[in-house]
């Protein structure tokens, strides 16, 4: 097979993320910045960010005493808007990572679990629901 300027002809590029997509992304990762710095404001202690499992990612882990929370970033133009977009589908994936989490860190395994949702918004102060769902749905 001929090659033209070391690359074979069934090969391509690299495909570059599209500017929609770098801009969720930073919009994401601002939201997740905001929402560790509320939760540190309230005593949490953050434990982890973006911990990737292969169930899903877990966008912060966080401690207060002898309590584990499990949070989830949704930034959206609205709070309702970032509410309605933790869908039950997502909120397994995020019991099933954090499973996998405890695994990787088997000294918080007596610690009290809760599942926490943290809604972000232009000209918002960040929502924070406590117990937003649990592991037994």
């Amino acid at each position: 097979m001929a090659k033209t300027d070391g690359v074979a002809p069934t090969e391509t590029a690299p495909k570059r993320a599209s500017p929609a997509r770098v801009a969720a992304f930073r919009t994401g990762l601002s939201a997740e910045i905001r929402a560790a710095a509320y939760l540190m404001a309230k005593g949490y202690r953050i434990m982890a960010k973006r911990f990737r499992t292969p169930y899903g990612e877990i966008d912060i882990v966080a401690r207060r005493r002898s309590l584990l929370v499990f949070v989830e970033v949704k930034a959206r133009a609205s709070l309702d808007d970032a509410a309605y977009a933790v869908t039950p589908r997502q909120q397994q994936r995020i019991i099933d990572a954090a499973q996998a989490w405890l695994m990787a860190h088997p000294e918080h395994a007596d610690f009290d679990l809760r599942f926490d949702v943290m809604l972000i918004a232009p000209r918002h102060l960040p929502r924070h629901l406590s117990a937003a769902f649990d592991a037994s749905t």
